[in-house]
């Protein structure tokens, strides 16, 4: 089998309201949409949502750096992920975001190819339920508190906060929350490296009694050497995200006992094959993960739902951004029940694909043999 065909795609997508953390606010999914196709008329859908401030990529890098991935990848083998990985890394280095959106299309190839679900091609079982939280963006205490209520009333379990402003300020967020939706609603907190160290510790201490299930990315990436030391505190479990991009990132952190859990991304990571990278490291450690993402639709969301079945160690789910976005061009796919479960369908691949006549409004580069 051979690659003949990529298509590169701008997605943009408006969001029903502004997505606000420490790093800015967002208005758009800027989304990129490849498609990969083949010699045998197995075609393979993926997606990235470059995030500026994270990643350090837009939808305008990942339009150009897509098409010197393409022409790269161009007649080769789409089911040696591997070499296809490889020769991503030696065309271009870093630019995760798009690399993710080319690995996840060649993860839908070769598990359609197989004739398996992605979970079960990655080795994944479907042994128990996924559950999405979701996420009240930064803004004043009274209007994350009124949208933590919405977010209850609509039937979710789990809320993540976004904070990273100010710790006391922060301190005070969520104690609006806890006062409108009362305890029994358990949070998890991420200040997207919003704290410095002494008040991520305040903060911390602080928050401890709010039934908290864990914070993300308390103090700026670059800063992780004083992740141990805020963990040692034993105030609320600590999530590495922005300091846990690859494999790397994630033997590093296990080394000095930084993190107690990762946040696992695809758009960090590059995609599938190197998330699973991170996957066994954290086993080995015996450390639990998040698979989360960025502002993707269902297309990408779908590729890390399967992931997400993957390992037993993978205990939390962060799929909501899809239910933010104003529209959704995305047929098949992961769908999502009343009290925040998500469904992930059991057809070859993804089982998730773009409607054509959504892709034809789109502006496009074609890479052809």
């Amino acid at each position: 089998m051979l690659i003949r065909k990529i298509e590169i795609y701008k997605s943009p997508i408006r969001l029903k309201e502004p997505f606000i953390i420490s790093l800015g606010s967002v208005y758009h999914a800027e989304n990129i949409i490849v498609v990969i196709r083949t010699d045998e008329e197995i075609s393979g859908f993926g997606e990235c949502n470059p995030f500026r401030t994270i990643n350090g990529e837009s939808i305008d890098t990942c339009f150009v750096v897509g098409e010197y991935l393409g022409h790269a990848l161009a007649g080769k083998d789409p089911l040696d992920i591997e070499a296809c990985h490889s020769l991503m890394d030696k065309t271009i280095f870093g630019n995760s975001s798009i690399k993710s959106a080319f690995d996840i299309a060649l993860y839908d190839i070769a598990s359609r190819n197989a004739g398996l679900p992605l979970y079960a091609f990655l080795g994944g079982e479907k042994k128990r339920d996924l559950i999405t939280d979701y996420t009240v963006s930064l803004g004043s205490p009274e209007k994350m508190a009124e949208d933590a209520a919405k977010i209850v009333a609509n039937g979710f379990q789990v809320i993540k906060v976004k904070l990273g402003n100010i710790g006391t300020n922060d301190v005070g967020r969520v104690k609006k929350i806890h006062e409108r939706i009362g305890s029994d609603i358990p949070l998890r907190i991420d200040a997207n490296q919003g704290w410095s160290r002494d008040e991520a510790v305040s903060t911390l201490k602080q928050l401890k009694d709010y039934n908290i299930q864990f914070c993300e990315e308390p103090i700026p990436r670059w800063d992780f050497m004083n992740l141990p030391g805020i963990r040692l505190k034993n105030l609320i479990p600590v999530m590495a995200d922005e300091s846990c991009c690859d494999h790397h990132d994630a033997e590093r952190l296990i080394r000095i006992k930084a993190a107690d859990y990762f946040n696992v991304k695809l758009g960090k990571s590059s995609g599938i094959y190197k998330a699973l990278k991170i996957v066994r490291l954290a086993e080995k450690a015996g450390m639990q993960m998040q698979v989360g993402g960025f502002l993707e639709s269902r297309l990408g969301f779908t590729a890390s739902a399967h992931l997400a079945l993957c390992s037993d160690n993978i205990k939390f789910c962060d799929f909501d951004t899809p239910l933010m976005l104003q529209d959704d061009p995305v047929t098949g796919g992961i769908t999502y029940g009343p009290r925040g479960e998500v469904y992930v369908p059991e057809s070859p691949g993804t089982g998730a694909t773009v409607d054509e006549k959504y892709l034809k409004t789109l502006t496009c580069s074609t890479i052809d043999v």
